[in-house]
Formats: structure tokens, C-alpha cells, sequence
């Protein structure tokens, strides 16, 4: 029979997610290019209902979203004025346009590092891969703030990673799990956050780190799979058309650990495994419609088959790697109707069978990360 996990146990992981809300400390990283530039953003602040006297509060992400635009459109800068030259509204779009039509991630990553290096000069981004591995490397060419720790510094990492992660994940239709992140700074008040935005296995230089403090030459690495750089891009013209609006804030809401129907449609199936619900039986028991519930999702980044997939994935790899079950339970608890249609499934998700994946483990290799949806 299948393991199940208690009751409160399930009710436990619901009420401990910080559902769809922001740490304040992206808020004041945002801001830092206005204060730089001597703007007053409490105009700003007011507008989306956003106090920062309450520095312990979380933002919800909608507000933070309409934050993020208004930002720019006060600035006329898609940078925040965190740059050395301003990026004029419109470089989001034709960064999307400019990815659009290439055959497969890699290509489209390609392309989005040449176009950043047009119009963001301070950054260069670059991917590589070798073997299983792939990463995309942040290089900072030009100073972005005082000391590698300048929150103006810290949110400039933090905004190009997120676009960059966001925008390749709609590309592809899914989320990209990164296995790793090692950050150029030390470990910010907010960081608890990155487990949301990022990875669990987010890194920061450490205080005793033998980089001197004005010293900003370290990049931002991200790692991942190699195998995602062949996946497809499976988004055409009239999906960007819908995708550009309310963007570029929008992408602040996208490939998100927190998204509330995301996590309501995961908890539903999971809590049903091995039953494998349908989309019509899941929408009815949160009292939508199918199109209303495949709506609601589309608007978070996601879809109900990325959803079911990602959960699947999470629980095989944290099987594999935690237990010894055989991989025929493993399959059978997961609603597959025979081990083929799991190989299968697996070897899409890593590039390797669950036998080898499990081997690799026990040779001492770190496992891989466990996707966002």
C-alpha cells in the first residue's frame, strides 16, 4: 500500500509556505536606484499599498508586481536606475521578441546574453556546459554599487537572475529547476526567500571570505542539468502577445514556490496519489471551472499537466535519493500504470534512468534539485 503522510502533517505544509507574498527586503533593493537618484518613492508606495516603516511585513506579490512597473514607468528605466545608463521601456519586449523562434533554450539563452550586453553594458551573462552540467554566469563589468553587500548591487543580481530564470521557464513551458546558486555577496536579511524564488541551494560569499570588500569581481553561477538547454521553445507570437501584459512585473509572479492555486492544485493531487486525478475533478473540488482553473494557472506560470509532472518528479527524486524502495513501488505510488511509462517519464526529467541516478548518488555525486513548477 502506499505511504501516506498524516493529516496534520499535510495541513502543516499548507500553513508554513509564505503564500504569494514578497520579503520587504526586495522592496528597499528595488528602491535603491530612486534613492540614489534622490527620488521620492512614496507616491509610489502609497499607490500599491506598500509601507516601508514595517520592514517585518511581506509584500503581497500582486502589489509588489504593481510596484515593480510603476517603478519603471516613473524612472523611464527598466533597470531601476541601477545601471550606468538606463534600459528605456520596451527592452523586456524585444529581449522576449529577440528569443522568440530560436529552436531550443540554449539558442534562445544565447541570444538573450548578446541582447543584454547591448543594452546593460554593467552585466555580462554567459552559459557554458559540460558533460551533465551546465551554468549561467552573472559578470559584473562595471561597478554596480559600494562594496560587493550595496543592496543596490544585491537587487541587481537578484532582478537579472529572476528575469533571465522567469522568461527562459515560459519559454520552455515549464519550470527549470537550478540545482545550485552561488551568490556574490554575503547572505542577505531576505535570503530566506531565494528557497521561493530560486533554489534551496542558494550560496553567498562568506564573511570571512578572503574577497576584499570593494573587491565586486566574483560572477553569480547558476547550475543546472545540461540536459534543459536542448529542451524546445514551445511559445509562439500570439502567446507573447498575452504574455506582455502587465509585463515586465509580471515575470515577478512566474515559476514561483509560493503561487496559491499552484500549490492548491499540487496539494489535491498529491493527497490523491496513486489516484491520478483529472483536471475536471480537481477544478470541481476547489469550486472552479476548468477553463477558469487552467485560466488561474496560466496566470501564475503554469499548467496542470507542469504541475502533475513536477510533483511526480519531486517525490521520484527524493525517493530515489532518501530510500531504498524498489523503483517498481516508486512508480506504482506515483499513479503510474507500469514501470515503463515512469523510465520514460524519468529519463525526460534528468536525462538518466532511476537506476543510474541512484548510483550516481551513492558514488557521491549531489543529487539533483528538486524542480519549481
Amino acid at each position: 500500500m502506499p505511504t501516506r503522510e498524516p493529516a496534520n502533517s499535510t495541513e502543516n505544509r499548507r500553513d508554513t509556505r509564505n503564500r504569494a507574498s514578497v520579503a520587504m527586503g526586495f522592496v528597499t533593493g528595488m528602491l535603491s536606484g530612486m534613492h540614489r537618484q534622490g527620488r521620492n518613492p512614496a507616491p509610489l508606495l502609497a499607490a500599491t499599498g506598500i509601507d516601508l516603516a514595517d520592514t517585518a511585513s511581506r509584500i503581497p506579490l500582486h502589489r509588489y508586481a504593481a510596484l515593480y512597473n510603476r517603478v519603471i514607468a516613473e524612472l523611464d528605466d527598466e533597470g531601476f536606475g541601477l545601471f550606468s545608463r538606463s534600459m528605456p521601456p520596451g527592452c523586456f519586449e524585444f529581449l522576449c521578441r529577440g528569443m522568440l523562434g530560436a529552436p531550443t533554450l540554449a539558442e534562445a539563452l544565447g541570444r538573450a546574453g548578446r541582447f543584454m550586453r547591448i543594452v546593460l553594458p554593467d552585466l555580462e551573462v554567459a552559459v557554458s556546459s559540460a558533460a551533465d552540467r551546465a551554468e549561467l554566469r552573472i559578470t559584473e563589468r562595471l561597478p554596480l554599487g559600494h562594496g560587493r553587500d550595496d543592496p543596490a548591487r544585491v537587487f541587481a543580481f537578484e532582478w537579472l537572475l529572476r528575469l533571465l530564470h522567469g522568461v527562459a521557464s515560459w519559454f520552455v513551458g515549464r519550470g527549470l529547476a537550478l540545482d545550485a546558486v552561488d551568490f556574490p555577496y554575503r547572505r542577505p536579511p531576505h535570503a530566506d526567500d531565494y528557497a521561493l524564488v530560486y533554489t534551496e541551494h542558494s550560496r553567498f560569499a562568506a564573511e570571512t571570505d578572503a574577497q576584499a570588500e570593494g573587491d565586486t569581481r566574483s560572477p553569480l553561477v547558476a547550475r543546472f542539468q545540461a540536459n534543459l538547454l536542448d529542451l524546445p521553445i514551445r511559445r509562439d507570437e500570439a502567446a507573447l502577445a498575452a504574455f506582455l501584459d502587465g509585463a515586465p512585473g509580471k515575470i515577478s509572479m512566474l515559476y514561483r514556490r509560493d503561487r496559491e492555486m499552484v500549490f492548491r492544485v499540487r496539494d489535491l493531487l498529491r493527497d490523491a496519489l496513486p489516484r491520478n486525478l483529472t483536471v475536471d475533478e480537481v477544478a470541481r473540488s476547489l469550486h472552479l471551472s476548468s477553463r477558469s482553473l487552467h485560466r488561474r494557472l496560466e496566470e501564475e506560470g503554469s499548467g496542470f499537466r507542469i504541475i502533475k509532472d513536477a510533483m511526480r518528479r519531486d517525490i521520484a527524486l527524493s525517493r530515489l535519493a532518501k530510500t531504498r524502495q524498489p523503483i517498481t513501488r516508486i512508480a506504482a505510488e506515483l499513479g503510474y500504470a507500469d514501470t515503463s511509462t515512469f523510465y520514460r517519464a524519468f529519463v525526460a526529467w534528468t536525462g538518466v534512468s532511476p537506476e543510474h541516478f541512484r548510483r550516481r548518488l551513492t558514488g557521491g555525486d549531489t543529487p539533483a534539485a528538486t524542480g519549481m513548477t
